[in-house]
């Protein structure tokens, strides 16, 4: 009878030493992948814990995803050693202000009618039209703005030129503050097109490369890759005018609620998000396309600008005709070229 209690307490403590290495294997491998390096042992440690944590959240969501109960899934990404706030605060910089019109300029914005009698396509992806750059990330800064702004405008551009050309958010982070922009502390992609159609054009990335941070306006018009001549907006809460657009159009500049840990850790499938508000907007994204899976489900296909470790090679599936989720159409628009 000792010698079964014995072997029950040896293999306990073998599975509790399993279990423990098999975190710390699990942790060694995520600060090797995303390049973590934490100041003390004090803060590592603080990080692990909310990196289990949040393991845990996606094991449990997971189980969700396997049964069917919910449409998309959740993974381990570099965002995984954060506090839920603090990623909400860093990283999303959508700011609704839009900023009246300075001395001279003239109000260039126009509403989006849609094309009378055009069938549109059941899906589109501007990616296989090459209308899009890749993903990119804007770090540790407010900026998804800019980046959603360029993302249009490259896309605009290559219709209009047949060019595709990466254009510069560190152009926009640094100067376009007086048009209602406050650079890594958000901003809105309408600013933003202001600001380039009175600036007479932005630079490109490989002329003024981003940076993360906000620096002094450095623009050069020898270095302008494309420039616009006002925006279009298009009708709030609409998801059939948005989809008329995407089509007809390209990319299109939206802003999101993506203030939940479930877009945080966001690894694939259709993300349809229940307590997601339609008005509370925080985040700028591009959506570059949309479609249906095979099950029914419709989607916005979202370009994202955290990096391809995120979601699904950085981008997102978002539900699509579920009564504006997330906001997707409620701040919506493109610029004129």
């Amino acid at each position: 009878m000792k010698f079964l209690i014995f072997l029950a307490i040896c293999v306990a403590g073998s599975q509790a030493v399993s279990f423990f290495d098999l975190v710390q294997e699990q942790w060694g491998a995520f600060k090797m992948t995303h390049n973590k390096q934490y100041q003390s042992d004090t803060e590592e440690r603080f990080r692990m814990k909310i990196f289990m944590e949040n393991s845990h959240t996606v094991a449990k969501h997971n189980k969700l995803y396997a049964q069917g109960l919910v449409s998309f899934k959740l993974g381990i990404n570099k965002y995984a050693d954060m506090l839920h706030h603090e990623f909400v605060q860093v990283l999303n910089g959508f700011n609704r202000t839009k900023s009246g019109l300075r001395s001279g300029e003239s109000d260039d914005s126009v509403t989006f009618l849609p094309p009378a009698n055009v069938q549109l396509p059941g899906q589109i992806d501007w990616r296989d039209k090459g209308a899009v750059t890749p993903v990119k990330d804007q770090g540790q800064c407010g900026s998804c703005w800019s980046f959603s702004a360029t993302g249009s405008l490259e896309g605009q551009h290559f219709r209009k030129s047949g060019k595709l050309v990466s254009l510069s958010e560190q152009n926009l982070v640094d100067c376009s503050e007086k048009f209602g922009n406050n650079g890594c502390n958000g901003g809105l992609m309408d600013n933003a097109f202001r600001y380039i159609k009175a600036n007479g054009g932005i630079d490109t990335e490989q002329a003024y490369p981003y940076k993360a941070e906000d620096e002094k306006c450095h623009y050069k018009p020898k270095n302008k890759g494309a420039t616009d001549r006002g925006y279009v907006d298009i009708e709030s809460g609409n998801e059939d005018k948005l989809q008329s657009a995407v089509a007809t159009v390209g990319p299109v500049s939206v802003a999101i609620d993506a203030s939940h840990q479930s877009f945080q850790l966001y690894s694939g499938g259709v993300y349809y998000e229940p307590d997601c508000s339609a008005s509370q907007l925080d985040h700028g994204v591009l959506v570059v396309g949309y479609g249906t899976e095979d099950d029914g489900t419709d989607y916005w296909l979202v370009k994202n600008s955290w990096g391809k470790s995120w979601g699904d090679q950085g981008y997102i599936k978002m539900a699509r005709n579920r009564d504006n989720n997330c906001g997707i159409a409620t701040e919506a628009s493109y610029p004129l070229v």
